[in-house]
């Protein structure tokens, strides 16, 4: 198998993966109601596309203020806390 032909395996294993967490999780909820297919006869009468309603996970991304650890620059290796800010991520389950 080319070099070629096994990123593209790869990418396609890791986006089905992904697509499976994401919907394990919660994060994507799919409701779908059935197709039906056109019914073949001389003259192909039309079928009608699937109703899908697609529930996606509402996801805030921000900052907030966080006491760590940090080294102090001199001679004296010691720490002392300080304020910095860090980000955040809150996750909200699709309804």
């Amino acid at each position: 198998m080319s070099s070629g032909a096994r990123n593209v395996l790869v990418i396609a294993v890791l986006a089905i993966l992904a697509l499976i967490a994401a919907m394990a999780f919660g994060l994507i909820d799919i409701d779908g109601q059935g197709g039906s297919l056109p019914e073949v006869e001389v003259d192909a009468k039309g079928g009608s596309l699937p109703n899908v309603d697609v529930d996606t996970a509402d996801i805030d991304v921000g900052t907030a203020n966080t006491a760590i650890e940090v080294p102090e620059v001199d001679v004296d290796v010691g720490t002392k806390k300080e304020q910095v800010e860090v980000p955040t991520i809150d996750v909200k389950k699709a309804e």
